[in-house]
């Protein structure tokens, strides 16, 4: 089949887009991994699928496969804000503000007026069940309003994480540099950490000032990414409540900045950040 994408890309984290709210699109898991291939395929971190709303007063529905597995995940934020230029670009809706359901959020996005796009994440979510966190076999350490759990990574080095889920899980460790934090080895250690039964995002945040943090990520299936948009806001939300950080704070990624905010509690996080289109195209699967 020939099929159109269009290329996008948020702080450098890059997304695979295809329209189906004209018709449906059923794409195997090795169509997707295709498409996400670097080599053989386009190139994406995700593949995000623009569909027709099925719930009444919401704009779309958008679903998202790893473009590394193939598999379909929860959620992706930068991806959120690249979904909106492209909705937006495509005249699929002339709205600055577009609610949207994913497989198990519902977001309120925001176009602002110098073209960047605020994502509502909704509420960072902290019960082990829902993350899904099991804490058997671990003893946390309390800092500030929080919990850090050790993870065993071998040769008896312990990385204390602090976990949550923003829509997907993720396990953020404070280091003192990201530059020569262990991302390569330590990543995939904690990705499959049995104590989380469906993997999880793990983040390496240094903060630089109470406004400030650097941020590297290795998402679970993709490897290292050059930004996590969930992972920024899970890493600022630790941060928070581990009493390093305050209520607005700029994320700097490998691929660019990001700003999050929260106010705490059953707040919303708020995403702001850049959405581009690379290039769009055709392709044979």
């Amino acid at each position: 089949m020939q099929l159109r994408f269009t290329k996008m890309q948020g702080a450098g984290n890059d997304f695979v887009v295809l329209d189906a709210t004209q018709q449906p699109l059923d794409l195997t898991p090795e169509q997707y991994r295709q498409l996400g291939d670097r080599r053989f395929g386009v190139g994406a971190d995700q593949i995000l699928v623009v569909e027709k709303s099925r719930t009444p007063g919401v704009d779309f529905r958008y679903r998202i496969f790893n473009g590394g597995s193939g598999d379909e995940v929860e959620q992706c934020g930068n991806g959120a804000r690249c979904f909106v230029r492209f909705v937006r670009d495509r005249g699929l809706t002339d709205k600055k503000v577009i609610r949207v359901d994913t497989m198990n959020t519902l977001l309120e996005l925001r176009l602002q007026d110098d073209g960047r796009v605020t994502v509502d994440m909704g509420p960072p979510v902290f019960d082990h069940a829902q993350i899904p966190f099991d804490p058997q076999g671990a003893t946390p350490r309390r800092q500030g309003d929080f919990e850090l759990w050790p993870l065993d990574v071998g040769d008896g080095v312990i990385d204390e994480v602090a976990v949550l889920s923003m829509g997907n899980p993720h396990a953020v460790q404070v280091v003192d540099s990201v530059d020569h934090a262990p991302v390569e080895v330590h990543g995939p250690l904690i990705e499959a950490d049995p104590h989380f039964p469906r993997k999880v995002n793990a983040g390496f945040m240094q903060v630089v000032s109470r406004s400030h943090i650097r941020l590297r990520v290795y998402e679970r299936g993709a490897g290292e990414t050059l930004a996590c948009g969930t992972g920024a806001c899970a890493a600022v939300v630790a941060g928070i409540r581990l009493g390093l950080l305050d209520a607005r704070v700029e994320v700097d990624a490998r691929g660019g900045r990001l700003t999050i905010e929260w106010q705490g509690g059953r707040s919303p996080v708020l995403m702001t950040g850049p959405a581009v289109t690379v290039f769009e195209g055709e392709i044979s699967l």
